[in-house]
């Protein structure tokens, strides 16, 4: 089987950070003297930060300053270091995996690099490690997904991309990727299913077992790997 990429988002992919990530938000702007719930969060899971300030302030009129934001990642990091897991089942899929891959994120680099190391997750992903930094603009633009692919080597039509939002879905989509939609993460809710069909997933997997099964059949794993 000729090699081809899988592409994996990493909050709510690998790791199980969005509701971590929500209750840091809703603290951060708590000390502002802000008031947001969890769900304002949520309609933003899959964007980078800026854009998700940006998003809350425009939904809700609360307003995070600069000294607001710079609190962030603080309090994200004690809430990752103490309480953040990795999604169920990617251990076993990852350890199996032969194929190459790398990681796309809308998250900063240090926080990618922190979750996939409190997670032990960090020697199984390989070292292609790419933030939405790196490029001008986020999810759900193709930009990082094609960043991504040129520097790991590969065409578009041979990657596959995991993603559990619909804005990684939606990048995917306009990178000329496979799109895989993954609702294993804690954050996953009614409905998350047909959003992510709805931003044009090919498929949709409730597990990693699941994932697993998926690319297998469009042949991106080979059919000795199983995730458990």
């Amino acid at each position: 089987m000729a090699e081809r990429l899988i592409i994996f988002d990493c909050d709510g992919v690998l790791v199980d950070s969005e509701p971590l990530a929500a209750e840091a938000y809703v603290e951060v702007y708590r000390r502002h003297g802000l008031g947001i719930g969890p769900e304002a969060v949520a309609a933003c899971v899959g964007m980078k930060q800026a854009d998700i300030i940006d998003k809350i302030g425009a939904e809700t009129g609360q307003r995070l300053l600069a000294a607001g934001e710079a609190d962030l990642w603080p309090v994200t990091k004690e809430l990752f270091t103490h309480r953040l897991k990795p999604v169920a089942g990617v251990i076993d899929f990852l350890s199996v995996l032969s194929g190459p891959r790398c990681v796309a994120s809308s998250s900063s680099l240090e926080r990618i690099h922190h979750s996939l190391a409190v997670t032990a997750l960090a020697g199984l992903v390989g070292e292609g490690i790419y933030s939405s930094s790196m490029v001008a603009r986020g999810k759900p633009a193709p930009d990082l997904f094609l960043h991504a692919a040129s520097k790991m080597g590969f065409d578009p039509a041979d990657c596959a991309v995991i993603e559990d939002s619909p804005f990684g879905i939606e990048g995917a989509v306009a990178a000329g990727m496979t799109a895989i939609g993954l609702t294993a993460g804690g954050h996953s809710y009614e409905g998350h299913a047909e959003i992510l069909r709805d931003a044009g997933a090919d498929a949709v997997c409730p597990s990693w077992e699941d994932a697993a099964r998926e690319l297998m059949a469009r042949g991106f794993v080979a059919e000795t790997v199983r995730a458990g």
